[in-house]
């Protein structure tokens, strides 16, 4: 491991319980900094409600950490937007956001679309799948960006179990996202979840940075982040166990795809030859070929937004 990620390591890698929340609060209330939370959902109605009401109740409620949280909803057939309006959510449909440009399937669009639709100088990214869910995933990592102003964005990082089995999940982390960033990205080894859709960062870096549409916008973001502010404005926090539902071996494939086709881009800017992956299923006659197209589209950094420069002005 390279020394810099060593001492990194040491200097920004942290765990909850090191900033009390009176601690945040206090920088909070000092500084006058704003937290959005977004959620981005898809047929989420199982566990979106928990999530929603838990921060509410532990960081609206009870504390004045939160100002807001927005459930985008990128499509949901259930009654994932009912659940979360129910449980205290804003709720906004990801087509109302930028209407004037028509939107595509992916979490990274929705990521995109929120920092229209939210005004938090801090905005945390939750996703809405989780299990037996803790507010300390909030106030873990917003809270070294409300104390230290040399912070820019803040990863979490969790035990990730798979079937009763700890540390099992993440497997195209393991198997697709840490060989690529410890070949490429050497200085981003130390991040021990870099594919985690629990993270916080202040809203001027998460606008100047471009948005994979898809499942590459971790990854890229983080990239992007590391060439924009440097290691040192990186950060993780120990949130303890992270618990959701694990999706089957294809889809992760589609995913690994994805992501390896984001840091392709990042790597050469070059011309992928054949953006689409191959996958088999066994059917009646045999094995049968599923082709699945990869993400290529990524939005632009939403300061290049005439609607969002509009709002700022205003």
């Amino acid at each position: 491991m390279l020394e810099e990620v060593e001492r990194w390591l040491s200097t920004r890698s942290w765990s909850v319980t090191d900033r009390p929340l009176h601690q945040i609060l206090a920088a909070k209330h000092r500084t006058g900094q704003t937290v959005s939370v977004v959620l981005p959902a898809l047929n989420e109605e199982e566990t979106v409600g928990d999530i929603v009401a838990i921060i509410r109740h532990d960081l609206m409620q009870q504390v004045p950490l939160v100002d807001e949280i927005v459930v985008v909803d990128s499509g949901s057939t259930d009654r994932t937007s009912e659940v979360a309006a129910a449980a205290g959510a804003r709720v906004v449909h990801r087509d109302d956001i930028l209407p004037r440009i028509p939107t595509v399937p992916g979490k990274g669009e929705v990521l995109w679309r929120s920092l229209l639709a939210t005004s938090g100088d801090i905005v945390c990214f939750i996703d809405a799948d989780l299990k037996e869910f803790s507010s300390d995933f909030v106030s873990g990592i917003v809270g070294p960006l409300l104390t230290d102003p040399g912070i820019d964005l803040v990863k979490g990082m969790y035990d990730r179990p798979l079937g009763g089995a700890t540390g099992q999940g993440g497997r195209v982390t393991e198997l697709m996202a840490r060989p690529l960033l410890n070949m490429h990205w050497p200085q981003l080894a130390g991040f021990v979840q870099p594919l985690g859709g629990e993270y916080a960062a202040r809203r001027s870096l998460l606008e100047q940075l471009p948005f994979p549409v898809g499942y590459g916008v971790e990854l890229g973001m983080l990239v992007d982040a590391l060439h924009l502010v440097g290691l040192d404005a990186l950060a993780q926090v120990d949130v303890g166990v992270r618990k959701h539902r694990h999706q089957d071996g294809q889809a992760l494939g589609r995913m690994a795809a994805a992501i390896y086709r984001t840091a392709q881009l990042r790597l050469a800017r070059g011309h992928l030859i054949r953006p689409s992956l191959t996958q088999f299923e066994r059917g009646e006659d045999g094995f049968e070929p599923r082709t699945y197209s990869v993400d290529t589209e990524e939005r632009p950094p939403m300061v290049e937004i005439a609607e969002y420069a509009e709002r700022k002005v205003a």
